[in-house]
């Protein structure tokens, strides 16, 4: 952004700061300036001439041999140069801009002695072009009367000025910062000097009925709208010809220019429709329709989208709201009604058109920073009184119409000096930082030991937000380079244990260790076709307002989707996938103390093989073994006296009647779920067919184990004798968990019992009806003996019996 240094000092005195300084002081309290340069350094070099006469050349009808006066006072005959000029519109008596002898143009032309049709000639009068100031080249430039000759054409019209080249990203946060004013109010602050007031007294208005404005979208918060009779699109005053021109705008009419002179000053953007061409009904202002066009004022036809704000007449689009008018609608020299558009449009509205546009002005970039929803009646008062003085003839026939749903977003905070001083490093006393604040615009009163700072509009849509923003303002205003420096004493003190960090590790290291899964890494946002696959598409997810993937809408609630993405992209590429993701999950419909959506720390395995040919139940293979994987987990965390049971709420993606849930208490939290796929689900995510797989899933809750009670550690020396591992099979009824026989095998084992694994599940027509057949691993194990062959016969012996109180039978042979 290019900021004019004379224009800055119509809003705050500047005496005694050269531009070199105030760069320095801006980049260190406020932002990165890029670069400082002279605006138009070439008219440094060319000085005011008084043509005394201009006579026709004797050899060429369209050239003029003129005698041109360039030191003033005490000029002699001798002293006049002979300049030949080929401009139509010279004339003796002009005072005019000359680059004598040596002097070097724009277009590193250097004026030379020349003679030109016999007649020598001894510099240039030069025109706005050739001086690279301007476009017009059909004639000389004129200069008033008023500039004394001989000087420097920059410092007879008093535009010797320096731009200010400001890094754009280091303004990002701070929307009241794109217009001279605002910077100015920086500029006042950092050196503790006034502000300027501004005057943005409304002149006279009329009493005709306001213009009529209808807005149809939340896009559109304000819209103020000023008619304006008599207006005349004629040249701009000089002063601000040169101002625009400092900030490389070029100048058109006084309508344009006071326009865009209204947005570099205030920040505010705002637009002129020629009112001739506007419908009875007025403005209104809507979303665009699909494949709606409008031809903007670069010529461009622009087809639009559902996404994008319109400014219509009737149902016309006459400009595209934020960004550009229409060419339709535009101001022309014949105009001379007017109606101004002073507007607050949403910021990602204008941001998303503008990027699938292509379509970047200096207006979309003010409105894409949130520009507070005051500003636009101080912009239209300053429009119309500039206006008014510039030209006196126009007339305002009616009040402004002033219509949109929004609120002042200036609110209080409270900031403790003691909190200053602790996070800045330096002994700041209360009255300084009070100072600060109220010329940085806060308003402060005192509240016990804090102070209570009223936040300004202006300041309050983007920027600040806590209390460690307003810490921020105070130490770049004091200055971070004014803080001593000193050594930095902390005792040594041994890192504080993150037991969710801890847990973490934990299952990281059992998973891809001894379990050979492989951990992925997923997005949080979620791909809506995804959550349609999984019938996940109606449980309420956090909403994602700017998406960065235009198909991922919605923020997990689960790490499940991303795992069964990952399956749905691998399943080609490996015969048997084992994943598993540590991650968060978000529900909307649980919040914090904060109004946030509860946090759910989250981990998701997903095990997948293909199914046996023999198999004749659905995914009993992977889901048996992967509750193996879980339950020994759930053991390896020291997890106390949890439990197996059918899942009492089966989330979508489960098998409708296989789920499992571990749980440590029968009314608390749930540790574990663990089901096959669905078989619904199979066909979505392309799990069908020739690549049919055995899928079993599980989601452990590490909110929920933190939570659980766990097991003390005790030292147990390795065992001096070897155990037996003993294999058993039990028909039972369908209904029996295997919960049931495993708290059986434990009873009938006693001490002995040193490890038991599912390893079987049978269904078979030689079984029964509704019957089932498990097989186990027991590992049988004594401190003070080996075991023989008839520790094993009692073992089966008291099992065969207990089994038989739950409806089961040993199977033999």
């Amino acid at each position: 952004m290019l900021i004019s240094y004379r224009w800055l000092q119509r809003h705050v005195d500047l005496s005694g700061i050269s531009p070199e300084q105030l760069c320095n002081d801006l980049t260190l309290s406020t932002a990165e300036v890029e670069g400082l340069e002279p605006f138009a350094p070439q008219l440094t070099d060319v000085v005011v001439g008084h043509v005394v006469t201009r006579e026709k050349h004797p050899d060429a009808d369209s050239l003029s041999v003129c005698r041109v006066d360039v030191q003033g006072e005490q000029t002699t005959e001798s002293d006049l140069l002979t300049i030949v000029c080929g401009a139509p519109n010279v004339e003796a008596g002009q005072k005019v801009a000359v680059a004598t002898v040596g002097t070097v143009l724009p277009g590193d032309f250097k004026i030379k002695k020349s003679k030109i049709r016999g007649v020598a000639s001894f510099g240039m009068i030069c025109s706005a072009r050739e001086l690279g100031i301007g476009e017009d080249h059909d004639g000389i430039w004129v200069l008033p009367d008023s500039a004394p000759v001989g000087q420097t054409v920059a410092k007879a019209l008093e535009i010797d000025d320096s731009v200010i080249e400001i890094d754009n990203k280091s303004l990002t946060h701070r929307p009241d910062l794109w217009g001279h004013r605002g910077i100015a109010g920086e500029v006042a602050a950092i050196y503790g000097r006034p502000l300027k007031p501004l005057s943005l007294d409304w002149p006279e208005l009329g009493q005709e009925a306001p213009f009529p404005v209808h807005i149809d979208s939340t896009a559109c918060s304000r819209y103020l709208a000023l008619p304006i009779d008599g207006a005349v699109a004629e040249p701009s005053p000089a002063w601000l010809q040169w101002l625009l021109l400092a900030v490389d705008q070029r100048p058109i009419d006084c309508i344009v220019d006071l326009s865009n002179f209204v947005m570099l000053d205030l920040g505010q953007p705002n637009h002129t429709f020629d009112r001739n061409v506007l419908a009875p009904e007025g403005i209104h202002v809507r979303m665009a329709r699909s494949e709606e066009t409008l031809q903007t004022l670069d010529g461009e036809e622009r087809t639009l989208t559902e996404n994008d704000l319109l400014i219509c007449t009737g149902e016309k689009p006459v400009a595209l709201a934020g960004i550009m008018g229409g060419e339709s609608s535009k101001v022309g020299d014949d105009t001379r009604s007017l109606l101004l558009e002073v507007a607050s449009f949403d910021a990602v509205t204008v941001r998303r058109t503008s990027a699938h546009l292509s379509l970047r002005t200096d207006s979309s970039t003010r409105f894409e920073k949130s520009l507070s929803p005051t500003l636009p009646d101080q912009a239209a008062a300053y429009f119309a009184r500039l206006l008014s003085e510039l030209q006196p003839n126009v007339r305002f026939p009616s009040p402004t119409t002033d219509l949109g749903d929004w609120q002042d977003p200036a609110f209080t905070l409270a900031l403790r000096p003691e909190r200053v001083r602790a996070d800045l490093g330096a002994k700041i006393p209360d009255s300084e930082i009070i100072s600060i604040l109220e010329r940085l615009g806060f308003e402060i009163s005192h509240e016990g030991d804090s102070l209570k700072v009223s936040v300004p509009s202006a300041r309050a849509t983007k920027d600040i937000r806590i209390e460690r923003d307003l810490i921020e303002e105070v130490g770049r205003i004091h200055r971070y380079d004014s803080i001593a420096e000193e050594n930095m004493l902390a005792s040594v003190k041994p890192p504080p244990h993150d037991e969710r960090r801890l847990l973490v590790r934990a299952i990281q290291d059992a998973l891809a260790g001894g379990a050979r899964f492989n951990e992925t890494v997923g997005y949080t946002f979620i791909d809506d076709a995804l959550l349609e696959k999984l019938a996940m598409q109606d449980l309420p997810h956090v909403q994602i307002q700017n998406p960065v993937i235009q198909a991922e809408t919605h923020v997990r609630r689960t790490v499940i989707p991303n795992l069964l993405g990952a399956l749905e992209t691998n399943r080609r590429l490996h015969e048997e996938i084992r994943l598993f993701e540590v991650g968060k999950g978000y529900l909307p419909e649980k919040t914090n103390e904060r109004g946030e959506p509860t946090e759910l720390h989250l981990a998701g395995l997903v095990w997948a093989s293909p199914p046996p040919l023999a198999k004749a139940s659905f995914n009993e293979n992977r889901f048996s073994q992967l509750h193996g994987v879980v339950h020994t987990l759930l053991n390896q965390l020291k997890v106390k006296d949890f439990v197996w049971r059918s899942a009492a709420s089966v989330p979508s993606w489960a098998h409708p009647a296989k789920a499992l849930e571990a749980v440590c208490d029968p009314e608390g939290e749930v540790l574990a779920v663990v089901a096959p796929l669905d078989p619904g689900l199979n066909a979505g995510l392309g799990l069908d067919g020739d690549l049919s797989s055995d899928v079993a899933i599980a989601e452990i809750s590490l909110d929920a184990l933190l939570a659980a009670p766990h097991r003390a550690s005790h030292y147990q020396a390795v065992p001096k004798y070897p155990g037996i591992k003993v294999d058993v099979a039990i028909s039972l009824a369908e209904d029996t968990s295997a919960q049931s026989v495993e708290e059986v095998i434990q009873q009938a084992a006693k001490a002995q019992l040193a490890g038991v694994e599912l390893f079987d599940v049978y269904r078979g027509e030689n079984l029964g009806e509704g019957r089932k057949s498990l097989a186990y691993h027991v590992l049988l194990q004594s401190e003070n003996k080996t075991l023989s062959d008839k520790d094993e016969q009692k073992f089966l012996r008291r099992f065969e019996k207990m089994i038989e109180g739950i409806g089961g039978e040993l199977r033999k042979g």
